[in-house]
């Protein structure tokens, strides 16, 4: 064989091995020799748990070495610890192997969204340098959202009258929402007043968690004042935060169309239109309406709902209507009141009643720094909604001791005896039940035959105490401001000071009053009114803290 052609002949066999090297190493291997595949839920419900399943199997007749799985999560979802991505090093995968991996995760989104998982499997044929990977992808749609997220308010609006409705969420999600924002988008002629809870932004609220079965309410206060006839449009939308991004879960529209006006309603409380009320305090209704639409109403029922906990409903009185208590109802209807029955185009009425409000309530009752009380009035489906800021319940109480437990330790003949000094410790006690309030001060006048001994106690109160010898009025600054609560929910302020008597022949078998009346006094920050509340008169009959007067309000 000659040279030339042993030389081809080597060519040729080299061009052989390349080829098999080629087609080895660029088709055997491809995507049929390791089939991977994601298994899993086509349709999900977000938040509920669910399992992917990635699947993987060796159809080569070659083991696979240093396999390496990398499972990413779907965007927005909350997967195994937390992570969004997983790696896991895998035993050689031998011929015909079939193996699994199972991952939980939750997705997040609003419905129809589209989530996606990815796979990825690197790995090296046995006795090869070169490595491969084979990839595949899985998408599901979210197809429940089990969170609630609807209006409560009317279709149709009147036009420049205050109006309240409310956003209702809830959720049904087997997982703990945390970070929950609610956003609400206002028609563009929409003004907004207040809304309960507070915010700052008038459209976002924070919603700090939210588990199964749990819902909640944001109630807004404002007015529409777009043209009559015009259709006008409110939105909200929440969702929670995820690695710096907002995920919408649900949204919710509601189309409005804005009415003319048909029946103004309005009220005075003790004749006034902007009354401030006290606890303890009688409250004078005068509801009054008027026809300002284009047509008569008849036989009209006039509806009044007391909404809060502090009334005392015992205390209802009113002529020609009919109360519920049990509802918190005061109900007036055409057979009464003749206006109802038939009320002309700019005509008018009025329905009046009064009520008590109570002496005391729980603070848990009403919001602190907050305290209304409010009725709504309800004409012809027609509502108005009134709030009426109430004071805050601000005490003074006083008890006087002859037996102090080492306070100060008093002296003299009891009962006291004439011409003889006898000393009484005096004891007062501030509570601040429902606002902040101001530059607090407590004022009393000693009678005559009674003097101060100096005696103050604890000492810290010394420097906040004085007396006037010529009016013998003491004064105690009780403090530059008192939280709502204070005396309530925790130990009050108090003082204590020893008081001397000396009685006179004229006082022999009468009872001798030690203090007057003490008076406290401070400034509402709620409502910015000034508080007076007057205890009651400590004499030597020595009763413990003195019960306060059924209306001890006033305001200057």
């Amino acid at each position: 064989m000659s040279r030339k052609v042993l030389f081809s002949l080597i060519l040729i066999a080299i061009g052989i091995v390349l080829i098999g090297y080629w087609y080895y190493s660029g088709q055997v291997f491809s995507k049929s020799i390791l089939k991977l595949e994601i298994l899993g839920p086509d349709a999900v419900q977000m938040g509920e748990e669910f399992e992917y399943t990635i699947r993987y199997k060796n159809n080569s007749d070659f083991t696979l070495e240093e396999p390496k799985l990398t499972f990413e999560y779907p965007e927005y979802s909350v997967g195994e610890d937390g992570k969004n991505r997983v790696i896991k090093v895998l035993q050689d995968i031998y011929p015909g192997d079939e193996q699994f991996v199972q991952l939980k995760t939750r997705v997040f989104g609003k419905e129809n969204d589209l989530r996606t998982a990815k796979a990825y499997l690197s790995y090296r044929p046995k006795n090869l340098s070169a490595s491969y990977e084979s990839n595949t992808t899985f998408t599901s749609k979210i197809s429940l959202v089990p969170l609630t997220l609807e209006f409560d308010l009317p279709t149709k609006l009147e036009t420049g009258r205050e109006v309240q409705f409310s956003i209702n969420y809830f959720s049904n999600i087997n997982y703990s929402l945390s970070g929950l924002k609610l956003i609400i988008e206002y028609p563009e002629k929409f003004e907004f007043s207040d809304s309960d809870p507070k915010t700052l932004e008038k459209t976002e609220w924070e919603i700090s968690s939210l588990e199964k079965a749990e819902g909640g309410r944001i109630k807004i206060n404002g007015r529409l004042t777009s043209q009559a006839g015009e259709k006008v449009t409110f939105g909200a939308k929440i969702g929670i935060w995820q690695d710096g991004d907002f995920i919408l879960l649900k949204e919710a529209r509601v189309e409005v169309e804005t009415i003319e006006p048909l029946l103004y309603i309005s009220q005075q409380i003790n004749d006034s239109a902007d009354y401030i009320a006290s606890p303890g305090e009688t409250l004078r209704y005068k509801i009054y309406f008027k026809n300002i639409g284009t047509t008569s109403f008849e036989n009209l029922y006039l509806i009044n709902k007391l909404d809060s906990l502090v009334f005392d409903l015992s205390t209802i009185k009113f002529s020609l209507g009919e109360a519920r208590v049990d509802d918190n109802l005061v109900i007036w209807d055409w057979k009464q009141i003749s206006s109802l029955r038939n009320l002309d185009v700019q005509e008018e009425g009025e329905v009046e009643f009064e009520v008590k409000l109570k002496d005391e309530w729980p603070i848990s009752y009403t919001q602190p720094n907050s305290t209304i009380v409010k009725n709504k009035v309800n004409i012809s489906q027609i509502s108005q909604e009134f709030q009426t800021k109430v004071n805050t319940r601000l005490v003074i109480l006083q008890r006087g001791m002859y037996e102090d437990n080492g306070v100060f330790g008093n002296s003299g003949p009891t009962p006291p005896a004439v011409g003889q000094s006898t000393t009484y410790t005096i004891e007062w006690q501030v509570k601040n039940f429902y606002n902040d309030v101001k530059n607090i001060k407590v004022r009393a006048t000693l009678p005559q035959g009674v003097v101060l001994t100096g005696k103050i106690s604890p000492d810290t109160e010394i420097s906040k105490f004085s007396f006037d010898s010529t009016s013998r009025e003491i004064v105690w600054t009780v403090a530059s401001d008192l939280t709502a609560g204070t005396g309530v929910s925790n130990t009050p302020p108090n003082v204590f000071f020893q008081v001397s008597l000396t009685p006179i022949s004229s006082q022999v078998g009468t009872t001798i009053t030690l203090v007057n009346k003490p008076k406290i006094t401070g400034e509402d920050q709620w409502t910015n009114q000034n508080i007076i509340w007057e205890g009651q008169v400590l004499d030597t009959t020595l009763s413990g803290f003195s019960n306060p007067p059924e209306n001890p309000d006033e305001r200057e």
